[in-house]
């Protein structure tokens, strides 16, 4: 028997609330080349956490490359009482041109390579990046057909004939027709690859062995960068964000770049920097991201604030000037921060509308979110701690307890000293609500050991903008009037 016949029985109750238990929303997650590593330290496609502050490791990693950059622009960022950045780096073989090094940083998801290998973290390391930088690989792009138009039909022709153009300037084009109707007319084409490099559209011809009169012509616009478009899938399965830069060359090249870009996840930075004696230009990327890490620790691992209006320590120089007014809209720096960009600006000594009066101060709030209500990555990366924190938690109810108001109780007790702990932190506005509804939670849904609860927070926005409303006050004027009187008065 399980019991004592003579003796003392003693059984712990978990029967309360759970204490709640935080995510780590600061590793880092960096993707790109040290052609000089250690190849023991540093495998190729494999996760290695490293602590930014371990000067062995950091010997390893050699001083060529996007990574050790990388490590020394998150180090320069980190503020008082922080010795070190959890770093997991992730190191690619470098490739024989830009376009060869971008494909090893994608990698492939099936062999868990390139910013893949970011999704093995947790498993091999105990940590999961969830701020991510693959610097030096996000601002390029090409010109390639984005859009064929059927002027002409024909007739005759089959799905599968190839589609094929000349001129242009570029090169690597190839689509095909995939779809016809009865009589062979070309219904629809596929672009299998836009090609690169095309200055101007080209002429596009159809190979047939039976098809005859179809017309087409070629739209040809700039590509989304390819790294930038494979990183939303690893991002949404990690909870993360990524910095990214653009082109940090012209205003119009950052409107080509941007209007490629749509995700909560994705955080664009335009200015890139100028580092070391020499003035090198390198990725601003990883300087955003260690004004990030401070940021956190600053609110004890809280993302639920702006890394804007706060200094970039460390370089010496934006690579390009970029006007910006706090009272004018109309200049470059407004117009990119309108596009969701960030910038780093130089302060200015004696301005009163520039943002700072030294040094140089990184100014940015959004993600390329589509949707306003998540376009502050400030409550992104918030509301992924709460989910977290929940997940965190909650998981250990799972299988342990019955469903019965107790168990149910607790639950929602759970929840709701979790959310007035953020409250009182001032990481969530009051008001918040954490409830269960009839029509959510059947007998069937019960039976079959399922239960919903509901929550609703609302992280504080970020304050971006301030009116000030200058008015005339004739009260003021009456008022002089009236103590000049008892003056006079007084005086005669």
């Amino acid at each position: 028997m399980a019991d004592p016949t003579f003796g003392i029985s003693i059984t712990r109750v978990n029967n309360e609330p759970l204490p709640v238990v935080g995510a780590d929303m600061a590793v880092v997650g960096l993707v790109g080349t040290a052609p000089a590593a250690n190849a023991t330290t540093f495998p190729l496609n494999t996760p290695v956490l490293l602590f930014s502050d371990d000067a062995d490791t950091l010997a390893a990693l050699g001083d060529e490359g996007t990574l050790p950059d990388a490590v020394r622009g998150i180090n320069d960022q980190l503020g008082e009482f922080q010795a070190a950045a959890r770093v997991v780096v992730v190191r690619v073989e470098e490739g024989i041109d830009v376009d060869a090094t971008m494909a090893n940083i994608i990698g492939s998801e099936a062999t868990r390579t390139g910013i893949y290998a970011l999704l093995t973290a947790g498993p091999i390391l105990g940590v999961v990046p969830r701020l991510v930088a693959t610097p030096g690989f996000t601002s390029q792009q090409k010109r390639g057909v984005t859009k064929i138009t059927i002027v002409s039909e024909g007739t005759g022709y089959e799905v599968g004939d190839a589609i094929s153009g000349t001129g242009g300037g570029g090169s690597g084009f190839a689509a095909e027709v995939s779809e016809v109707d009865e009589d062979g007319k070309i219904v629809a084409v596929a672009i299998t690859d836009p090609g690169s490099g095309y200055s101007s559209a080209p002429t596009l011809s159809v190979s047939s062995t039976g098809g005859t009169g179809a017309s087409l012509t070629a739209t040809v616009e700039k590509l989304a960068n390819p790294v930038i478009a494979a990183l939303p899938s690893v991002l949404n399965r990690l909870l993360a964000h990524a910095v990214v830069d653009g082109p940090a060359t012209t205003l119009q090249d950052w409107v080509d770049w941007r209007e490629t870009i749509s995700s909560d996840r994705i955080i664009p930075v335009e200015t890139a920097v100028k580092y070391g004696v020499s003035a090198a230009v390198k990725p601003a990327s990883p300087r955003i991201i260690g004004i990030g890490v401070r940021r956190d620790h600053e609110f004890n691992g809280r993302p639920f604030h702006s890394w804007a209006n706060q200094p970039v320590a460390g370089i010496v120089g934006p690579n390009r000037p970029i006007d910006f007014s706090l009272t004018d809209g109309s200049t470059e720096g407004q117009t990119i921060l309108s596009q969701n960009g960030g910038i780093i600006v130089r302060g200015e000594m004696g301005v009163e509308n520039a943002i700072a009066s030294g040094g140089f101060v990184y100014i940015g709030t959004d993600t390329c979110s589509e949707d306003p209500l998540w376009q502050f990555y400030n409550v992104t990366r918030g509301r992924d701690y709460i989910h977290l924190m929940f997940l965190r938690t909650l998981r250990n109810f799972l299988g342990k307890r019955n469903i019965d108001v107790g168990t149910i109780t607790d639950i929602l007790n759970t929840m709701r000293f979790a959310l007035r702990n953020l409250e009182a932190d001032g990481d969530i506005l009051p008001g918040w609500r954490v409830f269960f509804t009839r029509d959510q939670n059947t007998p069937e849904d019960l039976r079959q050991g399922r239960f919903t609860v509901d929550f609703a927070v609302e992280e504080p926005p970020v304050l971006r903008y301030l009116g000030l409303r200058s008015q005339r006050n004739r009260a003021s004027l009456e008022l002089l009037v009236k103590n000049l009187e008892n003056q006079i008065s007084t005086a005669a």
